[in-house]
């Protein structure tokens, strides 16, 4: 259990994401053309309707084509579910009570689901935004079909923008995780199993190779999926023997991943789907989503209470807009304890700031309403520019922002609106990071429980597999998989369970010997995995003499 509150190292800048401009170009791409058509009809008080779909070519940018098809048809659905409720509520009731208690339901609703499915960012911050502004627009039942319909064609459009790329670079994704995985192993690798950080570039290099795997088997089948698929094990031996690996190969194989060239070819591994065991992985399913929603309850009662509360305390300050405190309470909301107060540290400072560049910004956006949709689309921009490097640092951009997005309907006070945003920010903050230390989240330890069990398990059933004199190559590889998995799952289990609060006592050294012994076990089945490959390449060079 940790009880560490960080400041400097929350608000510390990392390296952009290798496609930050994806989503932020996407996102231009998606929201300029309706703001603009608005523009030119006169009815910018719209633009919250077409924002709601636009807003979703946000994401799904790491997905194989095929899956973000799927991915982004759902969150087009799942935002305007939300705002569908949002815009019942808002015609139904006018009391501020009723809509914040609507509010913070959605917010949980929106938390638990984006994190079960494993959505990836902007996850549900952005669901929960459109959907908490427009429980307090004025609305009539009326028009809520109307909205609606807005809100599907834009995202429409939005799905088309996410699914264009893959007509100039169809395996893009795949070949990117493919890379990162490469590169991870190659970093594992290059530290020769003594390095002080060696425990810890193993972790990363046991991620970025489950999630390449991961994102594979998302993929259409086919020539290029095989050759990735090739190079996936590569990595996956170099994380179990890095002694044993060159680095150097490992990166100039991520490096040929670049652009659309062929894909290359380890001259080592032997071109056969069974060899690489991946049948069992595309025929078993995985967890039921109510098993996965299981976990979350805490996160869900903190996402309620503390968004409600927020709203609550933000009314009872006369404060008029209090879906400001309600959404940045839902943002806050992160693994464990610790995280949820990193996130909060990087959302006070990124709104402070923001509400600074709005300052600064707004006499240039009141000078006439095309001035305001262009600095709204220079933000939009700014915003996915730069929260892959620290989430304070896109809040620069999100803050002005939304509050440039309240004068689409009409002109506002800046003095009222900073005034607002500062209160709402405080607000949302301090009573979200209360409710987070008041519900504790004593399932973290019984996931990590689970996820230590899973290992053991899994790693029993490999030297099991091992001790069999005749075992096959593709039943071996199967449970190398499965037991890298396993490890990626507890790993992340004891990280979440170290951050929470008022947590029984965790069992750390047994963490330590199941992960040492799991990755004992994977460096075996790669030393036997090279007599079997060689005992298969001689037969098939037998069969060919014949």
């Amino acid at each position: 259990m940790s009880s560490t509150l960080p400041l400097a190292a929350a608000l510390r800048l990392g390296r952009p994401s290798d496609i930050w401009f994806k989503p932020a170009l996407s996102v231009v791409a998606a929201v300029a053309p309706p703001n603009l058509i608005l523009l030119a009809l006169g009815r910018l008080d719209l633009a919250m309707y077409t924002m709601a779909g636009s807003l979703c070519a946000l994401y799904a940018h790491n997905r194989p084509y095929a899956a973000r098809a799927r991915v982004l048809a759902w969150v087009v659905l799942g935002m305007t579910g939300g705002l569908a409720v949002a815009l019942l509520a808002a015609s139904l009731t006018t009391s501020a009570v009723v809509l914040v208690a609507v509010g913070a339901l959605l917010a949980a609703a929106q938390k638990v689901l984006c994190d079960a499915t494993r959505l990836g960012p902007p996850a549900h911050v952005v669901l929960t935004f459109i959907s908490s502004a427009s429980l307090f627009v004025p609305q009539s039942l009326g028009q809520v079909p109307g909205h609606l319909g807005l809100a599907l064609a834009t995202g429409a459009w939005a799905w088309l923008i996410g699914m264009a790329p893959g007509l100039a670079r169809p395996h893009g994704p795949e070949r990117r995780a493919t890379a990162h995985a490469l590169n991870a192993a190659a970093v594992h690798a290059a530290t020769d199993g003594a390095d002080d950080g060696h425990a810890r570039t193993r972790a990363a290099a046991a991620a970025a190779v489950h999630a390449a795997w991961q994102t594979l088997l998302s993929a259409r089948a086919g020539e290029t999926r095989r050759a990735l698929e090739r190079l996936v094990v590569r990595a996956e031996i170099a994380l179990a023997a890095p002694a044993d690996t060159d680095p150097t190969r490992l990166r100039d194989w991520a490096r040929e991943l670049r652009g659309t060239g062929p894909v290359p070819h380890p001259d080592d591994l032997v071109d056969d789907d069974e060899l690489l065991g991946l049948d069992a992985e595309l025929a078993t399913a995985g967890p039921s989503l109510w098993r996965r929603l299981g976990p979350l309850t805490p996160i869900a009662v903190r996402t309620v209470l503390g968004c409600a509360l927020a709203g609550y305390v933000s009314l009872a300050l006369g404060v008029g807009r209090p879906y400001w405190a309600l959404v940045t309470a839902a943002s806050l909301y992160q693994a464990n304890v610790t995280l949820t107060w990193s996130r909060g540290v990087q959302r006070v400072v990124g709104n402070l700031v923001g509400v600074l560049a709005f300052a600064v910004l707004v006499p240039l956006a009141h000078l006439t309403q095309a001035a305001l949709v262009l600095v709204c689309l220079a933000l939009n921009f700014g915003a996915e520019a730069l929260i892959s490097r620290n989430y304070w640092l896109g809040s620069v951009c999100v803050t002005p922002m939304a509050l440039l997005i309240t004068e689409f309907a009409q002109v506002q006070d800046p003095g009222r609106l900073i005034t607002e945003r500062l209160v709402d920010t405080l607000v949302g903050a301090v009573v979200g990071f209360g409710a987070a230390v008041a519900v504790t989240n004593r399932r973290a330890g019984d996931r990590l429980g689970a996820a230590l069990t899973a290992v053991e398990r899994s790693r029993e059933h490999t030297a099991r597999l091992l001790a069999e004199p005749s075992s096959a190559p593709g039943p071996l590889d199967s449970a190398r998989r499965s037991l890298t998995a396993a490890l990626v799952d507890l790993r992340a289990a004891a990280d979440a369970a170290s951050g929470e609060w008022w947590q029984r006592a965790l069992p750390e050294e047994r963490v330590v010997t199941a992960e040492q012994s799991g990755h004992r076990t994977l460096a075996a089945t790669v030393r036997r995995q090279g007599l079997l490959l060689d005992r298969y390449v001689n037969v098939r060079a037998e069969d060919v003499r014949r």
